[in-house]
């Protein structure tokens, strides 16, 4: 009876392992990922805001305007990328809570 038992706490213990294990690797696997995530979300919304300035330079006739089109499309940029950042730390902080068992 007590073999029985011995076999069953080693199972559980090597479920618990192999648990463990998998946990570790998703948790080295998601800050990875949404990192690539985080960058995708910038480089696209880099690419549409230099998109949309470029056009609304060909468009535009007066330096003045010009000036002004730039600085609104990089503070669009500076405001997607803060954003792209948030959602990597919220992310992580995912990644922390779930590796942590809190999710």
């Amino acid at each position: 009876m007590n073999e029985k038992r011995i076999q069953e706490v080693i199972e559980i213990e090597r479920r618990a392992q192999e648990m463990l294990e998998a946990a570790r690797k998703e948790a080295e696997r998601l800050p990875a990922q949404a990192e690539a995530e985080a960058q995708e979300i910038v480089s696209s919304a880099r690419a549409a805001a230099e998109e949309e300035a470029r056009r609304i330079v060909a468009q535009a006739s007066a330096e003045d305007q010009v000036a002004g089109i730039a600085s609104s499309a990089q503070e669009r940029i500076s405001q997607t990328e803060k954003l792209a950042a948030s959602n990597l730390e919220r992310a992580v902080e995912y990644v922390l809570e779930r590796v942590m068992g809190k999710a």
